[in-house]
């Protein structure tokens, strides 16, 4: 299968701005054959926890018609798509979450980010249990961020069949985890990792850019760089 790791700048707090970006990377990657694009923590209102926890209009539903646009593309190209912003939750609290869109624009499957860092458990509830789905016969998992530094995750992925993982990340350009976490659970557990990640300033830094795929051996085999929006493309699965 072919997937796309996207990176971009989101406007902060601009949900319509981030879903035109969203929808119009969904549809040129699926042009170029993508049948899965993944997206970066937070992409459909930039990283802005305290912006979020001020403006309660930021938080979205599972159903939430401002994502119409993102999944007609899905259906224009028919490719899904992970998306992920604040979403409500029962416990009160949005969740980071991970929305998967199927090639037809129906939910495939919601993923509520467990490992909440810093100021982001001041304003969101965590998630209580693992993120999976199947595409074309390929089983993924889905991770967020700062829940790649637990390798328990991506060995339950493992031991669940999984042979793709899906990392929604706002990462640095000099944040370890390009060296550290994302090669070494690919290596580590026989797994394709897909990272998603952000460009422009946001709430914890500047993004890095440098989304892309690592392979099951921990090989880097597809990189965005470090500062040109878009996306880049790989075999994985």
């Amino acid at each position: 299968m072919i997937v796309a790791a996207t990176q971009f700048a989101p406007v902060a707090g601009d949900v319509a701005a981030n879903v035109r970006a969203l929808a119009g990377l969904v549809r040129a990657a699926g042009a170029e054959g993508a049948r899965l694009v993944v997206f970066a923590e937070l992409s459909l209102t930039g990283y802005e926890p305290s912006l979020i926890r001020d403006s309660p209009e930021l938080v979205l539903t599972e159903d939430d018609p401002r994502l119409d646009p993102v999944r007609e593309a899905c259906r224009a190209v028919s490719a899904a798509a992970v998306v992920n912003g604040p979403v409500r939750t029962a416990a009160g609290r949005p969740g980071i979450t991970s929305l998967v869109l199927g090639p037809d624009g129906a939910l495939l499957t919601r993923y509520d980010k467990q490992h909440l860092y810093g100021v982001e458990a001041e304003v969101f509830a965590p998630g209580t249990s693992d993120g999976r789905f199947t595409l074309d016969g390929i089983r993924f998992a889905l991770a967020t961020c700062y829940d790649n530094r637990f390798p328990e995750l991506a060995e339950r992925a493992a031991a669940d069949g999984c042979a793709v993982y899906l990392a929604s990340s706002v990462l640095a350009a000099g944040n370890d985890s390009f060296e550290r976490v994302y090669p070494v659970r690919a290596r580590d557990f026989g797994l394709y990792v897909v990272l998603g990640n952000v460009l422009g300033p946001n709430e914890d830094g500047v993004g890095g850019g440098l989304a892309g795929v690592w392979g099951p051996d921990g090989g880097r085999i597809a990189d965005a760089g470090p500062d040109k929006p878009g996306f880049v493309l790989a075999e994985a699965g």
